[in-house]
């Protein structure tokens, strides 16, 4: 028997509540008094939204941004007692309601120490576009939490496009967050709730991304094809992130039906090359699938990051083999598949026993509307156990971008999750949840980057720490993560019952490291870049071959006065 929409939704109100009885749940919705109100309303169909962690006034509280489709987008001001409040009307954002907007990510995209905005969209609110396109918006952050548009003085309006996912990183290694933007249609004349495969595939109007490069801050150039990147695909954005350990960001590009179309891309960054190079076969991750979005972690502690690509019904988890090994998806075998449709993924030591879970987060194509719950994936020696309801993460909203911040800084990491509106009859409320973390786990530690010559935030650098035996490994993400989304920026850890920590290893965009030792668990640790300087040895050689040079220049002048025979 085929249970109708209204009946599923039957079955999750008498059910789920008397398993609630005999489960505890590990998190908390506090989405009503949080004074979280949001949902995010499609444009005619499935596409969007995403949602961003970042601290706009530097009070060390992380504050969000929700994009919200046809309607108000959202800002929210970080209380620091578990409370938002929504400040987008003065806050310098009101051009966006002219605007679909669909993902966004943040960086200092200026280095004048705030984070800035960057938010893509498929069209302008106002419909008079026949073919779906729109410019992509940049604000830049005064400092008193408000923004100013920066959209045509970095010569990003000159880019209409159909844009879904952005990531920042660092691609030339200058200090300076470069943009990646994964585009899906060229042009598409038709209505976006009733795309199939065939409609799509059929359409040959796949799109190129871009890659936007930092000019010191002044404004973006676009080097896609300079940089070697020729693709085109239904795109959902992209992930700068270090999968061979060799210091610079190379790029993982997620496509919408790779299976028929075009299929995701592995770029090496072949810096301080200007290029990439396409690896995608050599590594197996030429992903023919629906990529949805990505999430990027090392779940194993062997040193390598692995990545976990949602998709329609069966997602992956690619293992990293190392340098020159081909990726293995090891999804089924270590419990982390699904049958659902799945949109953002989060890897986390959500329990703080030092591994990574894994949060992912479902919802049907809009309007088709089949309510599907979120799961929660505990890593247990390298294996994972679905535990969504268990663990009171299992919402059955249309899911589409997800985010992990710790929102009161108590050190353990909680969940946001941004929901569509349902365009036909649905039996569940649909909105954007906001879930606190109320495990009983272990310590932790937060690592916060000050880039000097890097990024101001440390984007794409990568912190490591030791315990024993023990190495965990983290990347500050640049964006691009989940679905067009940004986590935290921060570098969390469980420690489970350690108290000290052995070193902390930080290795910044460009392969620079630098070490601290002997740390205390249970604190937020600040790691400022140390400015390159020359050696000691070069000064004290430097110094002597001074000092040599200027004795013999001596002894010549009194020669030649005479004074010495």
């Amino acid at each position: 028997m085929k249970l109708s929409p209204i009946g599923i939704g039957l079955l999750i109100f008498f059910f789920f509540p008397l398993y609630g009885l005999f489960a505890q749940t590990t998190f908390t919705d506090i989405t009503e008094e949080s004074g979280i109100d949001h949902y995010f309303q499609v444009y005619e169909g499935t596409f969007g939204g995403g949602a961003v962690a970042f601290d706009i006034n530097n009070d060390g509280f992380e504050d969000l941004f929700l994009t919200s489709g046809t309607e108000e987008d959202a800002l929210y001001l970080n209380n620091g007692n578990g409370s938002f409040k929504n400040i987008y009307k003065n806050s310098g954002l009101g051009i966006t309601k002219n605007f679909v907007t669909q993902g966004a990510v943040s960086a200092d995209v200026d280095r004048d120490g705030y984070r800035d905005l960057f938010i893509t969209t498929i069209n302008t609110t106002d419909s008079t576009n026949l073919i779906p396109r729109a410019k992509n918006l940049l604000f830049l952050n005064n400092g008193d939490m408000t923004f100013r548009d920066a959209t045509t003085e970095y010569k990003i309006d000159q880019l209409n496009s159909f844009s879904t996912g952005p990531s920042f990183g660092d691609i030339n290694a200058d200090g300076y967050p470069d943009l990646y933007i994964g585009n899906y249609f060229l042009e598409f004349e038709g209505t976006l709730g009733v795309l199939k495969d065939a409609t799509i595939v059929s359409a040959n109007q796949t799109a190129k991304g871009y890659l936007l490069l930092n000019k010191k801050g002044k404004y973006f150039e676009n080097v896609y094809e300079d940089y070697g990147l020729n693709h085109r695909g239904f795109g959902f954005g992209a992930l700068f992130t270090d999968f061979d350990n060799d210091g610079d960001q190379d790029l993982l590009v997620n496509h919408d039906f790779g299976y028929k179309a075009v299929p995701n891309f592995l770029y090496e960054n072949r810096y301080p090359r200007k290029s990439f190079r396409d690896l995608s076969e050599t590594y197996a991750m030429d992903l023919k699938e629906n990529a949805m979005g990505s999430a990027v972690g090392d779940y194993n502690n062997d040193g390598l990051l692995d990545y976990y690509v949602t998709n329609i019904k069966f997602n992956l988890l690619m293992e990293n083999q190392g340098a020159g090994n081909a990726f293995i998806d090891r999804a089924k075998e270590l419990g982390a598949y699904s049958f659902a449709i799945s949109w953002g993924a989060n890897f986390a030591d959500f329990d703080l026993d030092g591994d990574l879970d894994l949060y992912v987060s479902n919802g049907d194509l809009n309007p088709n509307c089949t309510p599907m719950g979120n799961f929660y994936f505990e890593n247990n020696n390298g294996k994972f156990t679905e535990k969504g309801r268990a663990t009171g993460v299992n919402d059955y909203g249309v899911g589409r971008g997800s985010i992990v911040f710790d929102i009161e800084n108590d050190g353990d990491l909680d969940l946001l999750v941004v929901n569509q509106k349902p365009v036909q009859d649905y039996p569940i409320v649909s909105t954007t949840r906001l879930l606190r973390n109320d495990q009983k786990g272990g310590n932790w530690i937060k690592v916060a980057l000050k880039g000097i010559k890097s990024e101001t935030n440390g984007i794409g650098s990568k912190v490591e720490i030791v315990i024993g035996k023990t190495k965990m490994l983290r990347e500050i993400d640049g964006g691009g993560s989940s679905h067009l989304s940004q986590n935290s920026m921060m570098a969390h850890f469980g420690l489970g019952k350690a108290k000290k920590i052995d070193s902390v290893i930080v290795t910044w965009v460009g392969g620079k490291k630098q070490i601290l030792l002997d740390q205390n668990s249970n604190q937020v640790l600040t790691i400022r870049e140390i400015e390159d300087r020359k050696p000691l040895g070069l000064y004290v050689l430097s110094s002597v071959i001074l000092v040599a040079l200027l004795m013999v220049f001596y002894k010549v002048r009194k020669r030649k006065s005479g004074k010495i025979a």
